[in-house]
C-alpha cells in the first residue's frame, strides 16, 4: 500500500453553478479517491508477520486545457474551456502490521497512513452560455496542508509462485478540508474501495508480474453536493530481477469511471473520468541489521490517454523497513561410521 494523495482535477477548475460571474472556487467533478498507480511490484506477496513502516515521497504534476461540453438544467447545451495547472508534493507515512496467525488460509495485515505536503494550482476558465455570452475568470491557490487519515486491510494467500489478495481500503475525512479553497489534499467526504490481486513470482527466472483491480464508491460531499460516481481501477507491473537483491521493469494503470456524478452540485452532467498511463521503476532489496531489511522502489508514471481529467505526470520514492524472513534452518552434515 502507497498513499491516496488527492489529485487536483480538471472540474475544480469547472465549478461553475450558473450563469453569473461569481466564480466558485472548487468542486469534486474528476476528482478521484483513487490515485492510480498506487499498487506496484510484488502487491500480492505474503510478508514477514510483524510490524512494518514505510514512506513514500511523491510528486505530481497536472496541466488541462481544452473543452468540455454539458447541458444545464433547462436542457440546453453550453461549452466550458478551461487551462489547469497543479502540483502537489507529499510525503506519506505509514505503518503496517502483519499477524502470524493464518485468517482463512491467509495473511493478514492492516496499515495506517497519512501524508503531510503542498499543493498548489492555477486555473483559468471560460464558460460559453447558450445565447453566445461568455464569463472568463482566474483563481490560484497554494497550501500546506495534511491529507485524510487512510487505511487498508488485506489477505494474501501463497501457493508456489502464485500469490493471491483481497483488500479493502478507505479513508476518514480531516479536518485540513476547506471547500472555499483550489487546493486540498483531504477530499472532504468519506470513501471505501475494495478489490483483489496476484502476483506471479519466480525466484529461479526472477520474473515477477501483478495485477490488483479495484472499485471506489464515493459518500457525498456535504460542503459542494456532489457526490463522485463509482470508478473501476486497474493497477499492473511487470519486472525481472537481475541480480538477488534489484530488479527493474515498467508499470502503469488504467482508470474508468462507471457511474455518473451526481447530485445538485453536479453542473457538468455525469463528467466520467478515465486514464491510461505507463512508466519505468526500478527496486532494491536492502539487507539491514537486527532482523529488519529495507525496500526502496522507484517508479514514474506518464498519461498516455485521458478524458474528463487532467493529464499528469507522477514520480514515486518508497522506502519500507519490514522484519526480515528467517535464514533457513542449518542441516547438519551427515557422519557415517564405518
Amino acid at each position: 500500500m502507497t498513499g491516496h494523495i488527492r489529485k487536483a482535477g480538471l472540474g475544480t477548475a469547472l465549478a461553475l453553478a450558473s450563469f453569473t460571474a461569481q466564480p466558485a472556487l472548487a468542486a469534486a467533478g474528476g476528482v478521484s479517491f483513487w490515485l492510480p498507480g498506487i499498487f506496484g511490484s510484488l502487491a500480492a506477496v505474503p510478508v514477514t508477520p510483524g510490524w512494518a513502516y514505510s514512506t513514500i515521497y511523491l510528486h505530481l504534476n497536472e496541466k488541462a486545457g481544452g473543452g468540455q461540453n454539458f447541458v444545464t438544467s433547462g436542457g440546453i447545451p453550453g461549452s466550458v474551456t478551461a487551462g489547469l495547472n497543479a502540483h502537489a508534493d507529499a510525503l506519506v507515512m505509514g505503518i503496517t502490521y502483519t499477524s502470524p496467525m493464518p485468517v482463512l488460509g491467509g495473511q493478514a495485515g492492516f496499515t495506517v497512513l497519512t501524508a503531510p505536503g503542498n499543493i498548489g494550482a492555477g486555473i483559468d476558465a471560460t464558460l460559453t452560455g447558450p445565447r453566445g455570452n461568455t464569463i472568463s475568470g482566474s483563481a490560484t491557490d497554494n497550501r500546506t496542508t495534511l491529507t485524510d487519515v487512510f487505511y487498508q486491510g488485506t489477505l494474501k494467500w501463497n501457493q508456489g509462485v502464485h500469490n493471491e489478495l483481497v483488500y479493502i481500503t478507505g479513508n476518514i475525512p480531516s479536518g485540513t478540508y476547506d471547500s472555499s479553497r483550489l487546493a486540498n489534499l483531504s477530499f472532504g467526504f468519506p470513501a471505501i474501495d475494495v478489490g483483489a490481486g496476484y502476483t506471479y513470482l519466480d525466484p529461479k527466472s526472477g520474473h515477477e508480474f501483478s495485477i490488483v483491480g479495484g472499485l471506489t464508491y464515493s459518500f457525498m460531499n456535504g460542503a459542494l453536493q456532489y457526490q463522485n460516481g463509482m470508478d473501476f481501477h486497474v493497477d499492473w507491473a511487470a519486472s525481472q530481477f537481475v541480480s538477488k537483491n534489484v530488479h527493474i521493469g515498467i508499470a502503469g494503470y488504467f482508470f474508468q469511471q462507471i457511474t455518473d456524478d451526481s447530485g445538485p452540485g453536479a453542473k457538468l452532467g455525469g463528467f466520467r473520468g478515465q486514464a491510461v498511463g505507463i512508466g519505468p521503476q526500478i527496486g532494491f532489496m536492502i539487507p539491514m541489521s537486527d532482523g529488519y531489511q529495507g525496500y526502496l522502489n522507484v517508479r514514474g508514471y506518464k498519461d498516455l490517454e485521458t478524458e474528463n481529467r487532467p493529464n499528469s505526470w507522477s514520480t514515486w520514492v518508497t522506502f519500507s523497513v519490514s522484519p526480515a524472513a528467517p535464514a533457513p534452518a542449518a542441516t547438519k552434515p551427515i557422519v557415517r561410521k564405518y
